[in-house]
């Protein structure tokens, strides 16, 4: 018999896994398996033969046969606190002695003894009943509130069997400790967002606060063809500057990487496709060499504050840990163009951007507390608008092209920045402009905009093959590709808003 397919939620963490020093507390009954076996980080085993003097040796949590009222229950202290996401009810092997249905409550109780769990604590319902297939992962999405954090579970079935492992996905709180923590430990917040790679073992091993007891509890990617750079992204528990970085390869002895570094950004709360994306990430530890099976220790050449961390290597290979020694800090703006930023108000951020919506959305989300921040809000808040939102900000940008006279009527608010932007198109001869002119009047006939093209540095001639070679494209491929140059226009407009007293 095999073990069926588990669920995994890439970017949590098994809040309950014994990994994290989860462990069960108390239980109703577990006659015939130990409560203990609920939070093995192990998928459940199963050996046909194997018998105790109880029965069937079964690897997880079975109550016997319930002869009276009530379901059966246990207990679970997790293994660091935080919010709940979802859970899997494990029955994996617990084929005619799975329970028919459960549910999962759970409780902030830090330092409260198991009785007084059992008879005295408040339960919030987490996951209501639901019904089990026996020899299954049973998943389901945590319903309690979404912000909230818990440092307990109990687990009920109804009205008794067996569940061979109990996962609860979610993501750590926050340390409210002072002084030097491990920044990107799981037990202080800290957790993996995205790999490039994990084909062998899972990013989220990397954070975990127990030395790893082997290589496939590590982090570790598959053989790159041909040789590259693989790279890893945490989120720390909470903002702090770095003082010391360790980079443990802990049995990984034929398949190190060569190389590694690692790299920094100050964006809290920072959606994990824009970090992947972003080209703001700062130099932490520039690249040092690897060793097998060993603990090194990197140069810290910018403390930070960070609010992540990209571990790169090179070109490929596995990672036991990543430990990131430091302080906490506040998140607070240093830099002098991002506070004018900060300060600006909507008639300046609408010569940014001429969408409305987009000015509101920034005004919302300040203040930033780097350009990293900045430029990277500024992009993610443009793509989450609609059609019409980038169509209002087309319309607010000139002709390519257009006398400098027509800019400053028909655009006020960005007549300035634009004839710097077209700068390019000055010293054209006659018939580049008024090829120019002709293809902007056909594009703007096909489309229903105009051509935009962030100018700078391109010339005339430059803008006309890009203008020719965009106009037979699909008009929604078209408007996604302008509304790419939007960004590009308005990260140097929102730099030389920075600039401005």
């Amino acid at each position: 018999m095999s073990a069926p397919a588990t669920a995994s939620f890439p970017g949590l963490l098994d809040l309950a896994s014994q990994d994290l020093g989860g462990k069960p507390l108390l239980c109703s009954d577990d006659f015939f398996a130990g409560m203990e076996n609920l939070v093995k980080p192990a998928p459940a085993a199963f050996d046909p033969d194997a018998y105790t003097e109880r029965g069937k040796l079964m690897d997880g949590w079975e109550s016997r046969r319930k002869r009276v009222p009530g379901p059966d229950w246990c207990i679970v202290e997790l293994g660091v606190r935080g919010t709940i996401r979802a859970v899997d009810i494990d029955t994996s092997f617990f084929m005619g002695n799975h329970p028919p249905f459960a549910s999962l409550w759970a409780c902030n109780a830090a330092g409260r003894t198991p009785e007084s769990l059992r008879d005295q604590e408040p339960w919030t319902l987490v996951v209501p009943e639901m019904p089990l297939r026996r020899g299954s992962s049973n998943v389901a999405v945590a319903t309690a509130d979404a912000g909230a954090t818990w440092t307990h579970v109990k687990l009920v079935i109804y009205p008794d069997g067996g569940v061979a492992r109990l996962r609860v996905y979610g993501e750590p709180a926050s340390d409210d400790g002072v002084g030097e923590i491990d920044l990107v430990g799981a037990q202080h917040g800290g957790r993996a967002v995205a790999c490039s790679d994990a084909f062998f073992s899972s990013m989220d091993n990397l954070v975990l606060p127990t030395r790893a007891p082997h290589m496939g509890h590590g982090w570790e990617t598959r053989r790159s063809r041909p040789p590259g750079e693989d790279w890893i992204i945490l989120r720390l528990g909470r903002v702090g500057v770095v003082n010391r970085l360790l980079a443990d390869t802990h049995h990984f002895k034929g398949n190190y990487p060569d190389r590694c570094a690692v790299d920094g950004i100050l964006w809290p709360d920072a959606p994990p496709h824009a970090l992947v994306q972003s080209g703001d990430w700062s130099p932490v530890a520039r690249s040092s060499k690897l060793r097998a099976d060993s603990v090194h220790t990197l140069d810290v050449a910018n403390p930070g504050p960070w609010s992540h961390l990209r571990l790169r290597i090179l070109p490929d290979g596995g990672v036991s840990r990543l430990r990131a020694f430091g302080l906490p800090a506040t998140p607070t703006c240093t830099d002098p163009a991002v506070e004018r930023v900060n300060a600006a108000n909507a008639d300046r951020l609408m010569a940014v951007c001429g969408s409305h919506r987009w000015v509101t959305a920034m005004m919302a989300a300040r203040p930033f507390v780097s350009a990293a921040h900045l430029y990277g809000a500024a992009e993610d808040l443009w793509w989450h608008l609609g059609d019409g939102d980038w169509l209002e900000a087309f319309g607010h940008h000139p002709q390519i092209g257009a006398d400098a006279a027509t800019l400053r009527e028909r655009f006020a608010h960005t007549a300035t920045q634009s004839a710097n932007e077209q700068s390019g198109v000055a010293g054209a001869d006659d018939a580049t402009l008024a090829a120019l002119a002709q293809g902007n009047a056909d594009y703007q006939a096909r489309f229903g905009w105009i051509f935009l093209v962030c100018a700078t540095g391109k010339s005339a001639s430059e803008m006309l093959t890009l203008l020719r070679e965009r106009i037979d494209n699909e008009p929604a491929n078209e408007l996604r590709i302008a509304a790419g140059e939007q960004v590009k226009i308005t990260r140097l407009r929102l730099a030389a808003l920075g600039t401005k007293a």
